[in-house]
């Protein structure tokens, strides 16, 4: 007998076997009779293979929760929050409302909101936290804020804030971005000695700000209030990394357009809202969890997405201020807020972790 029919056999007296002690799992977490299990199954193997047999069980430990508990997870707290939501949101997404956004006109965080809304009513503020705090005191019914970058990565300072305020992630979108040089009417480019823009913007154009020797870079809070402090100065010094939309806005001269490093340059805004708000047609998911410090514990909750077919389009870490090498997790999930397995997730996610927070379940506009 060739050994691919050895390993076949095998296969089948496994899976008969797996079957069985899925149904006689026990659905409630017992920490010392687990580790009388994985002690036997460590004793049970050569010594080469005791790691990889504890693995196995910790696994097969977790599965057999979380097969046992299926029915109740999908009768949880937050289940029934979900299905609230969906049954009480609108079915259409709203074409006007009150939306703050961080810098001033001709941020790409308007160009968002315009992708977003037909006709929204838009509030600036000078920075991000201010944003979040306009939408938790119902200042703002939403808030538009840009989370990565497909050049530059995510932005920080968002996710760090995201861990501070009560919020949901009702939709999102991608915004190209395209960095034109602005500058005041008659400035050429050899005039220019500063150039400004925020941070962001300046990590996507590095390759055409060090073809500029001497010049100084200076970050501003906004690639559209740079823009503007240009415009108001008057000088041909002075330059502003920023939008096209800038250009006419505040009557500046482009003295050299698409100047990031990748033609391919997206940013990804999420809306967010104070209430929980589910549109029809959500099919992606955003979550922030807090895990135990031990070995396994992320691999536990990533196998539990894998256990459900529930794929993972983002993950993130981000480090907890007020507790040494210790990080919270960011998860976007790629499935539809109507699919029992995601029902199932939700109930079983608040058990895996030491903090989970659903911040909510949307479409995402390409």
């Amino acid at each position: 007998m060739d050994q691919n029919t050895n390993l076949e056999r095998l296969d089948s007296q496994l899976l008969e076997l797996f079957a069985r002690r899925m149904e006689l799992s026990s659905g409630k977490k017992d920490p010392e009779e687990d580790r009388k299990t994985l002690l036997r199954a460590a004793e049970g193997v050569p010594a080469e293979m005791r790691q990889y047999a504890v693995s196995l069980y910790s696994l097969l430990l977790d599965l057999g929760r979380s097969y046992q508990e299926r029915d109740l997870s999908q009768s949880s707290d937050l289940t029934g929050q979900i299905r609230q939501a969906i049954q009480d949101t609108e079915p259409l997404f709203p074409e006007s409302a009150s939306v703050a956004c961080q810098g001033v006109a001709g941020a790409y965080s308007q160009m968002a909101c315009g992708r977003l809304f037909k006709l929204p009513n838009i509030l600036y503020f000078s920075n991000f936290d201010a944003v979040f705090s306009a939408v938790d005191s119902g200042l703002c019914r939403y808030g538009v804020v840009p989370l990565e970058n497909s050049t530059a990565g995510s932005v920080n300072a968002v996710y760090d804030l995201m861990t501070r305020h009560n919020f949901r992630i009702v939709r999102s979108v991608r915004v190209k971005v395209d960095h034109c040089l602005l500058a005041n009417p008659g400035t050429k480019l050899s005039d220019i000695k500063e150039i400004s823009s925020h941070a962001q913007a300046i990590s996507q154009s590095t390759e055409f700000l060090a073809s500029l020797p001497g010049v100084k870079v200076i970050p501003y809070e906004n690639t559209a209030v740079a823009a503007k402090m240009v415009a108001q100065s008057g000088r041909r010094d002075v330059a502003a990394l920023s939008s096209r939309a800038c250009r006419d806005l505040y009557g500046l001269d482009c003295l050299k357009e698409s100047v990031q490093n990748q033609g391919n340059n997206f940013t990804r805004f999420i809306c967010i809202a104070k209430n929980l708000e589910i549109y029809p047609g959500a099919d992606r998911t955003s979550l922030m969890v807090v895990l135990s410090h031990e070995p396994g514990s992320l691999y536990k909750i990533l196998s539990r997405f894998y256990a459900l077919g529930i794929n993972l389009n983002k993950l993130e870490s981000r480090p907890l201020p007020d507790r040494n090498f210790e990080f919270m997790f960011y998860f976007d999930l790629e499935t539809s807020v109507y699919s029992p397995e995601f029902l199932q997730l939700m109930g079983e996610m608040p058990h895996l972790c030491e903090r989970f927070t659903y911040l909510g379940s949307y479409h995402e506009i390409i």
